[in-house]
């Protein structure tokens, strides 16, 4: 029996690790690199035709997103996860496909002008692998122990950290001696909306653990709906419009949640009624997900609000956008609004298109709901930037920029520790 670690082992993204039991060759996570990493993931050590299985914690980029790549060089394999997850990575990977193939064409229109000085940008993969490799998806219950080998038995136990995320217990036999080996994927912060908390783990022969944020803690969460409604309210009361740039799986939907209550509390005066725009294809497709799965992945109080038939996910004034022309025609709205878009980092998607839009204006909010990456133009505003260059032209900064505090997907120190210490 032996372990290889080939990703996220000195940085956070890129999760990574290579199990060989008996005569079996299985990878937990099989993810992507993003932002400027120091460390580059290490080569699979085997051709990925010789992988048996992947084990997927969770749906995010950073864990799933070099599947597809793994089918392109001849992967042919289960690949075991949530029902939820694997539907998030339906449309996360085609995403993750079509950036690929729009950077190529851009790319590849740069490098015919560069008389060979460039050189062809070839993607990783495209959406007919995509479509291809979700079809070896093998969607999986909570809390059932499943054989998916004569040496390897699995167990998903919910992690908290997003719909359909999983800690990975795997039974693995050799020789007559078997071993537990927990894989923890990211762990949950606690008290989050709509999603459990996670579920800890008593027993382990080894533990393969994530520490995201092991160096630091979220300190004292404000009341969110309440530290939202008071932007909101201070942001139409000076005639402008809340822009948040938010990740489009799961801190979307988080948002819609705390805007529901917003609503349902009245905690904005004088703006009744007012509209809530969700500019992301992704993000509306993924918060359908969201209510596919409710009864098996939402906590008791959305489950409560579901059984007295209210959609925790929406609202009276709430408008999705899904073609371009939808996402045009909200900068043509001169009521006040709130517009929640992709990508979370500001770095790609439509919410540059807002920013170039509302950035220049004193009376509008730019409010931040997520981590911004070093070198991002997010990060770049919180830094107190005057001027931001979007689709080659120069936009003042003089709206109001802000974030909101402790919000995280990921345990901090505490929450690691409390899910470590669980072990006996």
């Amino acid at each position: 029996m032996r372990i290889t670690f080939l990703g996220a082992d000195h940085e956070v993204t890129g999760s990574c690790h290579y199990l060989q039991v008996a005569d079996k060759n299985i990878l937990i996570d099989c993810g992507m690199e993003q932002g400027n990493d120091v460390y580059e993931n290490q080569e699979l050590p085997i051709p990925a035709c010789d992988v048996d299985y992947v084990l997927l914690t969770h749906a995010h980029i950073d864990h799933s997103g070099l599947i597809p790549l793994l089918y392109v060089n001849g992967f042919r394999g289960k690949i075991y996860c949530t029902e939820a997850t694997v539907q998030l990575c339906d449309i996360m990977l085609r995403d993750s496909a079509h950036i690929q193939m729009f950077e190529a064409e851009w790319r590849n229109r740069k490098a015919k002008r560069s008389n060979g000085t460039l050189k062809e940008f070839i993607p990783l993969y495209d959406a007919k692998a995509v479509y291809e490799v979700m079809k070896q998806f093998v969607g999986l219950e909570y809390e059932k122990i499943v054989k998916i080998d004569d040496n390897v038995s699995i167990r998903l136990r919910d992690v908290g950290h997003l719909l359909g995320s999983a800690s990975i217990e795997v039974w693995a036999t050799e020789d007559g001696v078997t071993k537990k080996i927990v894989f923890s994927g990211d762990i949950g912060n606690i008290n989050q909306p709509l999603i459990k908390d996670p579920v800890y783990i008593k027993e382990a022969d080894y533990v393969v653990m994530e520490s995201t944020y092991g160096d630091r803690s979220h300190g004292e969460r404000p009341n969110y709906p309440e530290t939202l409604a008071e932007i909101i309210q201070r942001t139409f009361d000076r005639g402008g419009n809340l822009v948040i740039p938010s990740f489009a799986v799961g801190r979307t939907q988080e948002m819609l949640y705390f805007i529901r209550q917003i609503k349902e509390q009245g905690l904005v005066h004088g703006h009744d009624g007012f509209t809530v725009y969700v500019d992301s294809p992704l993000a509306n497709e993924a918060t359908t997900i969201f209510s596919e799965n409710a009864y098996t992945c939402y906590d008791e109080e959305a489950i409560d609000l579901l059984n007295r038939g209210i959609n925790p996910l929406s609202f009276q004034g709430l408008k999705t956008s899904v073609t371009t022309d939808d996402s045009r025609a909200i900068n043509f709205d001169e009521d006040c609004k709130v517009i929640i878009s992709a990508s979370g980092m500001c770095d790609a998607g439509r919410i540059k298109h807002h920013l170039k839009h509302n950035l220049w204006n004193p009376k509008n909010t730019v409010l931040f709901v997520g981590y911004q990456a070093i070198g991002t133009p997010g990060r770049a505003l919180l830094e107190g930037a005057t001027e931001m260059k979007l689709f080659g032209e120069t936009v003042q900064v003089a709206a109001e920029i802000c974030r909101m505090p402790g919000i995280s997907g990921h345990a901090d120190v505490n929450g690691l520790l409390d899910w470590a210490r669980a072990f006996e």
